[in-house]
């Protein structure tokens, strides 16, 4: 696999009925080895290893209902009070980050109205926090440590 722009870290990966499989430390089972999963795994341990996320306070392949449609958000992270505080949406690296990407975790955040929204394609990384009460958002220049996130 490619690699990212993101620390390296041990992956788990072996063959599972000859296809390619990464262990998902948060769904506790191996997944499909997409280039897609090779970010969002590398991702996630970025968060809990250098960036403080508690991993019980983040999940996996998150289901919304928008629109009567059901979507899957790839990432979603908690506050202590188990309420949605980021969306995190994941992209192969050969995707290149673009404004359909955001509209897409945008459509998300109608449902769960959180205060962060991360993209990444583990090359490149966003973040945007939302400030709904001036309806306004700002682009941060990094991804925040779990204990500056308000």
């Amino acid at each position: 696999m490619l690699e990212l722009n993101l620390p390296p870290f041990e992956a788990n990966v072996k063959k599972v009925n000859g296809k390619l499989c990464i262990f998902d430390r948060l769904r506790r089972r191996f997944v499909a080895l997409t280039p897609e999963e090779w970010v969002r795994q590398h991702f996630v341990d970025y968060l809990i290893t250098r960036k403080g996320y508690p991993e019980a306070l983040i999940a996996n392949e998150i289901q919304i209902t928008l629109n009567s449609c059901k979507k899957r958000c790839d990432s979603a992270i908690y506050d202590r009070a188990m309420h949605p505080l980021v969306i995190v949406e994941y992209k192969s690296p050969d995707v290149k980050i673009t404004q359909e990407v955001f509209d897409q975790i945008a459509r998300y955040n109608i449902v769960l109205r959180v205060k962060y929204l991360i993209v990444s394609n583990g090359l490149q990384h966003f973040c945007c926090r939302i400030d709904y009460d001036k309806q306004t958002y700002e682009y941060l220049p990094e991804i925040p440590d779990y204990e500056n996130l308000k």
